[in-house]
């Protein structure tokens, strides 16, 4: 009689399994991002076999070795070289593309090899620099919405994935002075707000800045994080966090707020616990654009998330799109409507490619 496997043994293999894909995948995306359009350049501009080594070698292992480095040393150094490795990483994309278009240039001889590097390289740093610039610089977008549901109007400010942390102190500085100029009623943080462990209350202290009421829900990040230190830090600012509970901030207004969780029923799970009035407006805020369809059931006017970051830079946003049925904008449904924001921060490189920081202002007039 053969022995029996045990019980755990499948799943087990699945998992190796799965370990193996992804293992596999990331080695590719490292070969075909960072090792191929580097070492094309460099054959291009006819370096000699150690140079493309030392170029090349820790351009491809610049992620690994960064974020590594960074885990067992946290300096002014080694922050400088995870920017640098999160830069180029951000333009990795363009550079590859780059290297294609110039490998046909150069196969039909309408551009010598060291030419093309030259222009590859130049063209993708560009890029690269512009990219910064439009993460430095949140825009506002405004959101016209109609309601019979208030009895005035309303008017407040959404921001998501700020990811203080991955971003700086002074960054959020310049956010909650833009956000100040607008004089909201109040602001929704979609989650993500932090991404960092041991974040310092300092490093937000500009929150106090704010004279309205401040609501935030919890993101991912935050789960992956101090999550309980995180939300001490933000109550001891006044910011008022919403974890599958509502509030009231006036008498035509319902704000419900609902944690970050891996589970594409979450929202229409924490719904059904709460009590929501139909006769005012209710506003749902949760980081990830999932759950539409029960909220608008639940009886939701406004849904607003994040999370997605419009994929942040091209062609992650293609890539985004497949997973996210709602990747960024305003989606109108049969009773209600979803906002989701592209993200006031960045995470991993500082960049924005195709996309764009958003600080987003709404606007609900009573009719």
């Amino acid at each position: 009689m053969s022995e029996q496997q045990p019980a755990h043994a499948p799943m087990r293999k699945k998992n190796k399994i799965r370990l193996i894909i992804i293992l596999a995948a990331l080695v590719l995306a490292h070969l075909v991002f960072f090792a191929y359009p580097v070492f094309r350049i460099c054959y291009w501009l006819q370096f000699s076999s150690l140079a493309s080594l030392v170029i090349g070698l820790p351009l491809t292992l610049s992620q690994i070795l960064s974020r590594w480095i960074m885990r067992v040393f946290k300096t002014k150094v080694t922050r400088t070289l995870r920017y640098l490795a999160d830069f180029f990483m951000g333009i990795s994309p363009v550079l590859l593309i780059s290297v294609l278009c110039a490998e046909s240039l150069i196969f039909f001889e309408f551009i010598e090899p060291n030419h093309a590097a030259v222009c590859s390289v130049i063209f993708s740093f560009s890029v690269g620099f512009f990219g910064i610039y439009k993460a430095s610089f949140p825009i506002v977008k405004r959101v016209h919405l109609d309601s019979s549901m208030t009895k005035t109007n309303l008017r407040f400010v959404q921001i998501s994935d700020v990811h203080i942390g991955s971003r700086s102190r002074k960054f959020l500085v310049k956010v909650i002075q833009q956000i100040r100029l607008l004089k909201p009623e109040f602001l929704a943080i979609t989650g993500d707000f932090i991404d960092s462990s041991g974040i310092d209350a300092n490093e937000l202290i500009s929150l106090k800045q704010l004279d309205c009421p401040i609501y935030l829900v919890i993101g991912n990040h935050e789960r992956y994080e101090d999550l309980d230190q995180i939300i001490e830090r933000l109550k001891s600012l006044g910011v008022i966090i919403l974890r599958s509970s509502c509030c009231f901030p006036r008498e035509d207004l319902q704000i419900i707020g609902i944690d970050d969780k891996d589970d594409p029923l979450q929202v229409e799970k924490e719904l059904a616990t709460l009590d929501i009035d139909q006769n005012i407006f209710s506003l749902l805020m949760y980081h990830r654009p999932m759950g539409f369809e029960s909220a608008e059931k639940a009886g939701i006017n406004l849904m607003i998330s994040g999370h997605t970051h419009n994929g942040q830079i091209f062609p992650f946003n293609l890539i985004v799109r497949g997973v996210f049925r709602y990747l960024a904008g305003l989606y109108r449904g049969k009773t209600g409507s979803l906002y989701v924001s592209q993200g006031t921060g960045t995470w991993g490189p500082t960049m924005r490619i195709g996309s764009a920081s958003e600080i987003t202002l709404f606007d609900i007039q009573k009719v």
